[in-house]
């Protein structure tokens, strides 16, 4: 039995983590939430991608009072991320929110704490412990001689002792470093430690590139060690690509059902068609479809066959024309520019055959 499977369940909204319920994608607005347009239109962006839980920033009294018209535009839970005043996190779950998530360390006084717990065990509305490596206090910084997985682990379970404490465990831990091994190893000693859904992701890993390069290693392990119920890929950008990138994820781990699993050969001198292109271009194409198939975009007639074999369908380039190679067998060849309709003919009709 996975860590995953023995963890505590927990219902965000319409969304239950915890348990050995599959693995949620969960992602952040970057609009400012004061402004509900805005933030509706972004999440309904977020939502047609395949987020699954969406957080976003309530720094102000407006955007808590936001949150009520986000709510009635939306369709999945929305998480209100609360720091330093703790007054907003109840003003969010007034409006609607379906999870706080928190730092007990940075809003105040145990009778503020207090006041939170309250209101979210009248709503049962889950919490989340949120504990980064950069705000690790001065005690365990002295401890551990430094930021170190040991330390952040002992600063998310003091936290939740405090919330356990008060008489509620309706909760969420997210412990996070920009550090990966340190993630992953902050991870390991955490699962053995607590009963509670684990939130995992790398913290302010960068751009699309170098993000997705950090998230998928760090994520990775995680994961295939049966540890972390929801995910977030953190990266500097459209939150969009956040999703795509999560689904990559569980789906190359075999955590992730339905889906198109697009494969490309990364090209050589033979190849005489613009492969990258009609690459990239049958990634675009296939996000919109929740088929559990393989894609294969080949460069040369030549071997593109043989290697497409594995894939349940799949086009091979040659010069201005192109193979359309369904289970291992060519069933049509195509002059080049009708390659890609003829792909997305097929697929529209996968799912009455």
């Amino acid at each position: 039995m996975t860590y995953r499977e023995k963890t505590k369940e927990v219902k965000i909204g319409s969304v239950t983590i915890g348990g050995g319920n599959p693995i949620a994608i969960q992602s952040m607005t970057n609009t400012k939430t004061e402004d509900h347009e805005a933030t509706i239109r972004q999440i309904l962006r977020l939502e047609e991608a395949g987020c699954q839980i969406v957080r976003a920033t309530v720094p102000t009294e407006e955007a808590a009072q936001a949150f009520r018209l986000i709510k009635q535009k939306i369709h999945i839970p929305l998480v209100a991320d609360i720091h330093f005043n703790y007054r907003l996190a109840v003003q969010a779950m007034e409006n609607g929110a379906d999870k706080i998530r928190i730092n007990p360390g940075n809003i105040g006084s145990l009778d503020n704490i207090r006041t939170v717990v309250s209101c979210a065990r009248e709503k049962n509305i889950p919490l989340r412990v949120g504990v980064n490596s950069g705000s690790l206090e001065k005690n365990l910084l002295e401890k551990y001689g430094g930021v170190t997985a040991e330390g952040i682990v002992e600063s998310a379970l003091d936290k939740v002792h405090i919330i356990e404490d008060l008489g509620y465990d309706n909760l969420v831990i997210s412990i996070k470093s920009s550090d990966v091994l340190m993630s992953v190893k902050a991870h390991e000693l955490i699962a053995e430690k607590t009963p509670y859904p684990l939130h995992v992701g790398i913290t302010e890993s960068g751009t699309l590139l170098s993000g997705n390069i950090k998230s998928s290693v760090g994520i990775g392990i995680i994961l295939y060690q049966g540890i972390g119920d929801t995910i977030r890929v953190s990266l500097t950008g459209d939150p969009v690509q956040e999703i795509i990138s999560a689904k990559k994820i569980l789906s190359c781990l075999g955590l992730r059902t339905g889906g198109i699993q697009v494969i490309s050969c990364p090209t050589c001198g033979r190849t005489q068609i613009d492969l990258i292109s009609l690459a990239n271009r049958v990634e675009e194409m296939t996000q919109g479809y929740d088929l559990p198939i393989k894609v294969a975009v080949m460069g040369c007639v030549v071997n593109g066959p043989g290697e497409a074999r594995e894939a349940d369908i799949g086009i091979a380039g040659g010069k201005g024309c192109g193979l359309l190679i369904k289970h291992g067998e060519i069933i049509a060849k195509l002059p080049e520019e009708e390659l890609l309709p003829a792909l997305k003919h097929e697929l529209d009709n996968w799912s009455t055959e």
